[in-house]
């Protein structure tokens, strides 16, 4: 069992990267080009690596006002088919410079609400994805999407089951009738234990549940009371995030009623109480927001040391190249991240004109890419083998880290971790705070300035 130390949560709680990439997207510049990306999938097919597909469907029927995503919210169906197609023309665009015979090993849709398209809309996209790349058959891929439990219907979910879809991420956030009125998303208990029955119904073998702490009107006995209901439902993996409330940042934000916002030491309680109740329940924590059951494909692969971390969260394909469709996507190709335009209308004049819409990036040198491993071992497996990273990277990992071990001292002194001759090991209650012993590691986080734009870790 972790333990859930409020005094580490609220030393350690500050503000930093969530290391989905490293360097964090806070790093990307507007000097990428597209030589760069093609380059760097040409190195891909070389390699034959796996990919990893991810497309954004940005619509949503109604605001909620803590997202921070990027999407767009119409009751209007045509814009989502003409925004289909402008996908459907990325999706050749990039297809053909890909290897076809290249695995899609991982496949995701995200937004917004994927389940905003019509069923002939999800059905064309997916049978134009088959021809432009290698689907695996038989379940052997990770095939996942996102679902709002208050739109979709059992037709729909048996749909997206017979194309291919075996994963599911249901976003409840709270179960609190207060709560839910104060973000503008109402859904009562019994829908979303109808759609995860319909998921299972449907051989679905993993479901999500995401969750929200931080929310305006939640407290520690209401966020007990919202995972007393989720935890009947036995989802196999819960996701717990912390509600970053960035108004200057997030239009839709503007409408909360900040004096409903919980304090921050209510927030500390809310953060422990859920993870003791999780973890009673039998689950096990992989880090950061992630939840999963012990028998679940992320606890095993934890277990086994083989799990992996990538622009999409925890993931068993760290080896894929990720490519990402739609605005604002994120493609991860070997030592590069690049990132689509998030203005729809940039978007689609790049595609118009044939070209790639890439808005920014950045491509990683030799020591991006060490510190990126290092970092990851921290994040997936809560240690560092030095020897390890030494040897993959040819490199005397003591000596090249010498300046960050020796600044890890303090921190090790407080409990967190310990150094050892071969590397480095985090305690329960470092495990808690592994990302603030990564920014130990990480060589653009600057100043505080940069810093306050970033969000708080816990």
């Amino acid at each position: 069992m972790t333990s859930w130390n409020p005094d580490f949560i609220q030393r350690y709680g500050m503000r930093g990267p969530r290391y989905t990439s490293y360097p964090s997207s806070a790093s990307y510049h507007e000097e990428i080009t597209a030589d760069d990306f093609w380059r760097a999938l040409a190195l891909g097919n070389d390699e034959h690596r796996p990919v990893s597909l991810y497309m954004h469907i940005p619509f949503c029927e109604h605001i909620c006002f803590f997202c921070a995503c990027n999407r767009i919210v119409t009751a209007d169906r045509s814009r989502a088919s003409d925004y289909l197609q402008f996908l459907l023309d990325e999706l050749t665009l990039k297809a053909r410079r890909i290897d076809g015979q290249r695995p899609v090993s991982q496949l995701h849709w995200g937004g917004g609400t994927p389940t905003f398209l019509s069923d002939a809309e999800i059905t064309g996209l997916v049978y134009h994805t088959a021809r432009n790349f290698h689907l695996l058959d038989n379940d052997r891929g990770d095939y996942s999407v996102e679902i709002d439990p208050r739109t979709v219907t059992e037709k729909r979910i048996a749909l997206l089951r017979g194309l291919g879809f075996n994963r599911a991420s249901v976003g409840v956030q709270d179960l609190d009738p207060h709560v839910q009125k104060a973000v503008n998303r109402v859904q009562p208990f019994e829908q979303v234990r109808n759609v995860l029955a319909w998921l299972r119904d449907q051989g679905f073998r993993s479901i999500n549940i995401d969750l929200i702490y931080g929310l305006p009107w939640q407290s520690e006995s209401s966020m007990a009371r919202t995972l007393d209901q989720v935890l009947t439902l036995r989802p196999d993996r819960i996701a717990l995030f912390n509600y970053q409330h960035m108004p200057e940042r997030f239009k839709a934000q503007r409408h909360i009623n900040e004096l409903a916002l919980p304090a921050a030491d209510e927030k500390v309680r809310m953060l422990v109480r859920a993870g003791q109740m999780i973890e009673q329940a039998g689950y096990r924590w992989i880090g950061m927001d992630q939840f999963a059951l012990p028998d679940d494909s992320l606890a095993q692969a934890q277990v086994s040391g083989s799990l992996q971390r990538n622009i999409q969260g925890y993931t068993l394909h760290g080896d894929a190249d990720v490519i990402g469709f739609g605005t604002s996507a994120i493609s991860e190709v070997g030592p590069l991240y690049a990132q689509n335009h998030t203005s729809i209308s940039q978007w689609q004049s790049a595609i118009a004109d044939a070209e790639l819409p890439l808005a920014r990036g950045v491509e990683l040198d030799f020591d991006d890419r060490v510190r990126r491993d290092l970092i990851r071992s921290l994040t997936c497996q809560h240690r560092v083998d030095l020897a390890e990273l030494g040897e993959r990277w040819q490199i005397d990992a003591a000596a090249y880290f010498s300046a960050e071990l020796a600044a890890l001292g303090p921190l090790a002194d407080n409990g967190m971790l310990h150094t050892t001759e071969t590397g480095i090991i985090l305690t329960d209650e470092g495990r808690l705070v592994s990302r603030a012993v990564a920014m130990q590691f990480d060589r653009y986080l600057g100043g505080a300035d940069r810093r306050q734009r970033l969000a708080r870790i816990l």
